[in-house]
């Protein structure tokens, strides 16, 4: 398919961009720490901290060359680096590079603020420093921007976006493949109250739509999994008090796009479980090193989001990499947590290249796992790609046989997208590997995923969760599930112990909501609820049952989980431009969302309210965004 590049505006919080990666493939040394200083700095954009941008130093002839990225805070660090001439090199994809003479002696050397500034003039200053903060301040400036827009129509110039750094990416809505699926319709009641589906506890839908809105675009429809946006975030679900690995939860509420409708929300909670009793981890890293990674956004971004869980590792946890480009191989062999230089200096080693070949190099990872394979420990393969499998095993039915096959043997498959790769492979690779989908556009989704979540990540408590929920036809006329297309069961494969489903890891919560249209008054219990699932290590499900009651709640008396639930699955149905939106409004979504944020310590919901203003103005409701 035919590739075009256009510029599109990325907010503060853009993901870790990094340089293009040099050809030569030859390791670099690791740099002895005896006699050496730490180089810091700070990269800032209009006087604000910026995260994410590239910071290169290289020595004499190529010596010592190592790349970091700054933090949440703009600065970074460069540890136990040699006395001696060192060139640094700053930079920002879309806004050019400054490079600085230092000359590191026996003394930490902090280097003055680098301005990164968008403007019509370009210029590159070059300083010595040979002591801390003797450097001076430099400004970098690129041409002006077109304008932003729509994934439905690039040639029609929309709403800019508050002014951020520019960044070149791919025509995105052009490259990238999304499961195409027909949202859930009303379902008579009297003629069959009972549904079934199998838990999803994927996330990547909501990264996925925040790396459109960040970049003033909205999002392709079949981008947007509704489910995948509610269980993004975390609720204050009951943790479980008895021999089962979770809680189950249910609430009841009004409609708030649709008045004379209810809502019932039913909660999962799975156990929490301390990172110091979790058992041993065999962890193989299959990372795809093919030329279609080279943009900063993807494997410079991967090998960032991975130095986060190798930070975390254990002496007892063993990692191995495989690559894969026009070939696989093993470029490190299965290595203690403990031994985190070595680690490291391997990812660092990685640069992008080749065709394709992402069949064979799972072959090769499923290998170097069940050779290392810990009876009584996690066992997973973690495939970072953007989904671009061109070369191995001929079809993608034939590569979910092959994973559905591996998975009885005790190894799990995580999955990592980046850019603008096959989105549904990827999913449906994670679903048949009893594993997890995460898309990663930024440094902080990396650290969410693989520090905040890591437990979550890499321990499953349950496999093969199913729920069932069988309505009253005397209370409700019609239902219909709110997401979980692609996750839906015949009614009959419930009891039936053979059949896939999902997996909950430690930690984990699942939120699933029903529109329902009541019959007469509804006070009382309207549905029962069964859940099945089966130990990570068994054959045999277990089965948990519950009481679904409606007490009459209105959409704005509910507890504040449910109302924020229900904002962000207005939200998606909005963005999907469903057929069951109702009267929902993204001034509405703002506002109930805004009402039931309540504690907020990461973040993650306040950054929601700003996408939904962006979403407002893209889609041209209400004019203008007040600033709040």
């Amino acid at each position: 398919m035919k590739r075009r590049a256009i510029i599109l505006v990325l907010a503060l919080t853009v993901a870790a961009c990094a340089t293009k990666q040099q050809t030569a493939t030859a390791p670099q040394p690791v740099l002895p720490t005896t006699g050496s200083a730490t180089v810091t700095g700070r990269v800032v954009f209009e006087s604000a901290p910026l995260p994410g941008a590239t910071v290169a130093i290289t020595g004499r002839h190529g010596a010592g060359s190592r790349t970091t990225v700054t933090d949440a805070n703009g600065v970074y660090t460069i540890a136990a680096v040699p006395p001696g001439e060192y060139t640094l090199r700053l930079e920002l994809t879309g806004l050019g590079a400054a490079t600085r003479k230092i000359v590191v002696g026996a003394q930490p050397i902090k280097v003055a603020d680098t301005t990164l500034r968008a403007s019509s003039v370009s210029e590159s200053i070059t300083v010595t420093a040979e002591a801390p903060g003797v450097t001076s301040q430099m400004s970098i400036g690129m041409s002006s921007m077109p304008a932003s827009r729509t994934s439905a129509d690039f040639g029609r110039a929309k709403k800019a976006a508050p002014a951020a750094p520019p960044l070149f990416i791919e025509d995105a809505a052009q490259e990238a493949t999304y499961p195409q699926f027909k949202e859930h319709d009303y379902a008579d009641t009297a003629k069959g109250p009972t549904t079934t589906f199998a838990v999803d506890v994927d996330r990547a839908s909501y990264s996925i739509v925040r790396q459109y809105l960040r970049a003033n675009v909205l999002p392709p429809p079949a981008a947007v999994r509704v489910e995948e946006m509610i269980n993004y975030f975390n609720y204050a679900y009951p943790q479980p008090n008895g021999a089962d690995p979770f809680a189950v939860t249910s609430e009841v509420a009004g409609c708030p796009w649709e008045p004379a409708h209810r809502l019932v929300r039913i909660g999962i909670q799975g156990r929490n479980l301390d990172e110091w009793k979790m058992a041993p981890n065999n962890l193989v890293f299959l990372l795809d090193v093919s030329g279609s990674m080279q943009p900063p956004e993807r494997l410079p971004l991967i090998k960032s989001a991975f130095r986060v869980l190798v930070d975390r590792l254990r002496a007892e946890d063993t990692v191995s990499i495989v690559v894969y480009a026009g070939a696989a191989g093993l470029v490190l062999p299965p290595t203690s947590g403990a031994d985190k230089r070595t680690i490291l200096a391997a990812l660092d080693n990685l640069q992008a290249g080749g065709s394709t070949a992402g069949a064979e190099g799972i072959e090769l990872a499923y290998k170097v796992a069940l050779d290392n394979l810990r009876p009584k420990g996690n066992n997973r393969v973690i495939l970072a790609t953007d989904g671009d499998f061109n070369v191995g095993i001929s079809s993608i039915p034939d590569l979910e046989k092959f994973i559905e096959e591996k998975r009885k043997s005790g190894v799990y498959l995580t999955t990592i997208g980046v850019g603008t790769g096959n989105d549904a492979t990827l999913e449906t690779l994670a679903d048949k590997g009893n594993g997890n989908y995460s898309f990663l556009d930024t440094a902080q989704e990396a650290e969410k995923v693989f520090k905040s979540e890591l437990t979550g990540t890499l321990v499953t408590i349950a496999k093969d969760v199913k729920v069932q929920v069988e309505f009253d036809p005397a209370r409700v006329a019609s239902y219909r599930q709110i997401g979980y297309e692609n996750r839906a069961l015949a009614n009959k494969d419930f009891a039936d112990d053979t059949k896939d489903a999902g997996e909950i890891g430690a930690g984990h919560s699942v939120t699933a909501l029903y529109e329902i249209v009541p019959k007469g008054n509804t006070n009382g219990e309207i549905a029962k609820l069964r859940l099945r699932y089966k130990e990570p290590d068994g054959e045999a499900s277990k089965l948990i049952e519950t009481n679904i009651v409606d007490n009459g709640t209105s959409a704005y008396a509910a507890s504040a989980d449910m109302q924020f639930a229900s904002a962000i699955a207005e939200f998606g149905m909005l963005l999907r431009n469903s057929a069951y939106k109702g009267s929902a409004s993204y001034a509405d979504v703002a506002s109930l969302a805004r009402a039931a944020r309540g504690a907020d310590l990461e973040g993650y919901r306040e950054e929601l309210l700003r996408l939904v203003d962006s979403s407002r103005v893209l889609s041209g409701e209400g004019g203008r965004v007040a600033a709040k």
